[in-house]
């Protein structure tokens, strides 16, 4: 066995579990990537993982597996980064215990993260999310469930994981009516529900009758739901409320978008840019930023408040007979 493999277990188990502490979520994201890596050197050098050395896993080779992530999986530039920001926090700790590989390590290190195009944020309006709400079968327990599942995503704006490892004892339904969980970066948080959130919430808790430890949106066997399971469940719900509303067939749906709908309803109602980070678990206000940039109608209320140029409409004349032949072809 190389000095790649016992590093990449020690990697796990001393620093990013013993030392730093990570969550599950950073440790099964990292470790993702690093299996990635590996098959994908296994590809280019037809050697085992096991077998595979430092040597192996140069400069060159990370590149191309950039470029691998990018053009054959079809990742966008922020995955990318993510998968890179991995394989450098493996080559740091490897540093430290491999100085015979300092050239090759600090190469690694060197490769830059892409800067990307920031473009606009996907959101629902008021009438899509009504459009989606109003989906769900009420006469089944799965299209209670999704509809309370709905209701919650786009009024708290939680994350997925968040969501999906919401537990019926987190949520508090007497005065001051709130959700706890836990989010990225392990960080407890409230979040408050409106009053027919939580009426929707009593009603299907009654109906879930689980413990204070069970799911609070299971699947049919009792288990948690998953990611995957989620967005099945937008995708489904936003097909049908395509026949009521339109717009969204233009739209790409993810359960993030719900969260994007959360934030902007909060933004144009005039809530604060720092209450906005709190309420969705941000860890600098800065990220808010992205809901002004997407908000036209702040960009129109600012464009009412200016006095337009004195200038004429008209389109150029040509005073010349030869001009304008010319500009007329």
């Amino acid at each position: 066995m190389s000095a790649l493999a016992p590093t990449l277990e020690r990697y796990f188990t001393e620093r990013l579990v013993g030392q730093k502490g990570a969550s599950p979520h950073t440790v099964a994201a990292y470790a993702d990537t690093l299996r990635l890596l590996l098959v994908f050197a296994q590809d280019r050098t037809g050697k085992a993982p096991s077998a595979l050395d430092f040597s192996d896993l140069n400069a060159p080779l990370i590149g191309a597996f950039l470029d691998h992530l990018e053009h054959d999986r079809h990742n966008g530039v922020r995955t990318r980064n993510a998968r890179l920001a991995a394989v450098h926090s493996l080559f740091r700790f490897a540093a430290l215990c491999h100085p015979e590989h300092a050239g090759l390590i600090s190469r690694v290190l060197a490769i830059p993260p892409k800067r990307s195009v920031r473009t606009d944020i996907c959101f629902l309006e008021t009438e899509e999310v009504a459009a989606i709400l109003a989906a769900p079968d009420p006469e089944r327990w799965v299209g209670r469930r999704d509809h309370a599942l709905l209701l919650v995503a786009v009024q708290t704006g939680l994350r997925v994981s968040e969501l999906t490892g919401l537990c019926c004892g987190d949520v508090e339904l007497g005065r001051g009516a709130h959700v706890r969980c836990e989010g990225k970066g392990r960080k407890r948080r409230c979040t408050p529900l409106t009053a027919q959130t939580a009426a929707v919430l009593r009603v299907w808790l009654a109906e879930r009758n689980g413990g204070p430890g069970d799911p609070l949106f299971p699947t049919s066997t009792g288990r948690r739901l998953s990611r995957d399971a989620v967005a099945l469940v937008l995708a489904k719900y936003a097909n049908v409320a395509e026949q009521r509303c339109p717009s969204l067939k233009a739209k790409t749906l993810t359960p993030h978008v719900l969260r994007h709908s959360c934030a902007m309803a909060l933004h144009r109602e005039g809530v604060s840019e720092p209450v906005i980070a709190l309420w969705l678990g941000h860890e600098s206000v800065a990220t808010v930023q992205i809901y002004v940039h997407a908000d036209l109608g702040i960009k129109e209320r600012a464009l009412a408040r200016t006095t337009p140029p004195p200038t004429t409409p008209g389109r150029y004349k040509a005073r010349d007979p030869l001009l304008a032949f010319l500009q007329s072809l």
